[in-house]
């Protein structure tokens, strides 16, 4: 019972902190912050998008594969304004867009569409990351 209410109280927790964290990207002004920040809330709702799939949620399990894509693509635009830290990113995308494969895998047909349309737009902004880091050497 214990490990069941430990669990039960760290979920709610978490939930708080994507908000927080969704907050405080709203709130954000400099491009290197919503960088940082849009990258640790697409690295969450991969972690919520694996869960929600495992526990037989699909719609909320997509709804949170597309907030992936989204938030992905909003710290790509933020990183490209300040050229910092694409190594970074691009590293986490690769890491997010791995799971979101495995996770594909674990999917019957109909429901593997939205996830690998987020799968493709991660590596899109990917090589668009490794594009702006080689040529910029150039």
């Amino acid at each position: 019972m214990a490990v069941l209410l430990a669990s039960t109280l760290a979920t709610p927790a978490k939930k708080a902190s994507l908000d927080e964290l969704k907050e405080k990207l709203k709130s954000a002004t400099r491009p290197d912050d919503k960088a940082s920040l849009a990258t640790q809330i697409a690295e969450a709702q991969v972690d919520a998008a694996d869960k929600l799939f495992k526990q037989g949620k699909f719609e909320e399990g997509q709804q949170a594969v597309s907030e992936v894509a989204s938030y992905t693509q909003q710290a790509h635009d933020a990183a490209i304004v300040t050229g910092r830290r694409l190594k970074n990113l691009e590293i986490s995308v690769r890491k997010m867009a791995h799971r979101l494969t495995d996770m594909k895998r674990q999917l019957t047909f109909e429901e593997q569409t939205p996830v690998q349309a987020a799968v493709d737009q991660l590596e899109k902004i990917r090589t668009d990351l490794l594009n702006r880091m080689f040529k910029a050497g150039k």
